[in-house]
């Protein structure tokens, strides 16, 4: 079981979110997550070389895409089951070394295939460290959870920019491949790091006779509780905006370069906009969510974005597309937090973990197919035929969220 830090290993009022046990531990995992997301999110500014490189089409680099971010999705409900069983520093070792492997692998691909199982073993990795990681800092604060969770969330915005910049520095000094070194060394440190700080014991897996009837039971009830109409309205429009959020973040900056004309820097740019602005407007959204309607200012959000992708995909003049670029971040980042809060409202507290977890399973792993769909698509009709038709997908979820908003 996971360790208890409670009063007798620190009073609650010492607390700290850069020192002490607490701070050093959430600095810790949050640079992993940083990290996780530098190591993902660079394959979009540099994916034009990468295809190059490895003789690829766009479905083909869309299916690798998918690959990752589909056993990530996959590995969300199990890893955050796992970490009540085991300790929280058994997963996040397991997805560390993983992580390392993978990225690691992807570096050195000399074939597509190999690209592949790179892209499979972050995938896996990944999937086993957030919940476990999110888990962890629950442990550690309870008085100031809200600012823990705050900057833990933060850094894997930070992550995304950094991704933009390390693709345009790699790019310009050497080949894509050594834009994975840096993150491997640092998911290296943070293993280390959280091996000597974290006072957990590794807890090797049990396995006894009623574990697979008991995960079943477990799964079998959180579909159970899935099965009203308001929460698969809240599965599908979340899943339409994961699938938009994956293809853009799979091929935004291709798209500006190939349809938009956009430099590689600038591409990158329009890139790091996304994650720059959403650290500005996640806490916002989640404050307006708090004091209007959750629902609403997700439903809002959507509207802001899908007329903001509208002019990003019509326009033509740089400056122009660069105004709705920015408007396009702002209302695609401000969804998850006023969303995220309307799931936790409508979850019993007592499952609320477990179907958090289910949850992200199915809209991450559903989301996922966007980047088969842009690659499939813009190999055929073109990158504007192909975020035009992320359009719909906005729409439908704006549609079904503001349905929510009046049924409240």
């Amino acid at each position: 079981m996971a360790e208890d830090f409670g009063d007798e290993n620190r009073p609650r009022v010492q607390e700290r979110l850069v020192t002490g046990y607490s701070g050093k531990l959430l600095l810790a995992v949050s640079l992993g997550w940083t990290m996780i997301q530098t190591g993902r999110l660079v394959l979009s500014p540099m994916l034009p070389t990468v295809m190059d490189s490895l003789r690829i089409t766009e479905l083909q680099a869309g299916f690798a895409f998918t690959l990752l971010w589909g056993l990530y999705a996959l590995g969300q409900y199990p890893s955050g089951r796992l970490s009540d069983r085991l300790s929280r520093k058994t997963l996040l070792a397991t997805g560390l070394s993983f992580l390392v492997v993978g990225f690691v692998v992807l570096a050195g691909a000399p074939t597509y295939s190999m690209f592949l199982l790179g892209a499979a073993v972050v995938g896996t990795g990944a999937g086993l460290y957030p919940t476990p990681a999110r888990a962890l800092v629950s442990d550690l604060f309870v008085t100031r959870r809200g600012q823990a969770f705050g900057l833990h969330g933060a850094s894997g915005d930070g992550g995304g920019a950094i991704a933009a910049g390390l693709a345009v520095v790699v790019l310009t000094f050497a080949t894509w491949r050594f834009a994975f070194l840096p993150v491997v060394i640092l998911l290296v440190v943070v293993f280390v790091l959280l091996h000597r700080w974290n006072r957990e014991a590794y807890t090797p897996p049990r396995v006894d006779g009623g574990t697979g009837y008991a995960a079943l039971r477990d799964v079998r009830k959180t579909a159970n509780r899935f099965a009203n109409r308001q929460t698969v309205a809240l599965l599908v429009a979340y899943s339409l905006y994961a699938f938009v959020w994956q293809s853009v973040t799979g091929f935004f900056p291709t798209f500006l370069q190939e349809a938009k004309g956009f430099s590689p820097a600038l591409a990158g740019g329009g890139f790091a906009a996304l994650f720059a602005v959403g650290a500005l407007v996640k806490p916002l959204s989640g404050s307006l969510g708090d004091r209007i309607s959750r629902p609403v200012v997700a439903a809002g959000s959507l509207v802001v974005a899908t007329l903001a992708l509208t002019g990003v995909v019509v326009a033509s003049g740089t400056l122009a597309v660069t105004v709705s670029v920015v408007v396009f971040a702002a209302g695609l980042m401000a969804y998850p937090p006023a969303m995220q809060a309307h799931l936790m409202d409508v979850f019993p507290d007592g499952t609320m973990g477990g179907d958090l977890g289910a949850t992200r399973t199915i809209y991450v792993g559903l989301g996922s197919l966007g980047t088969t769909y842009v690659g499939f698509v813009a190999g055929r009709a073109g990158y504007t035929i192909a975020f035009a038709g992320l359009l719909v997908c906005l729409l439908v979820s704006a549609t079904l969220v503001l349905g929510l908003a009046r049924g409240r």
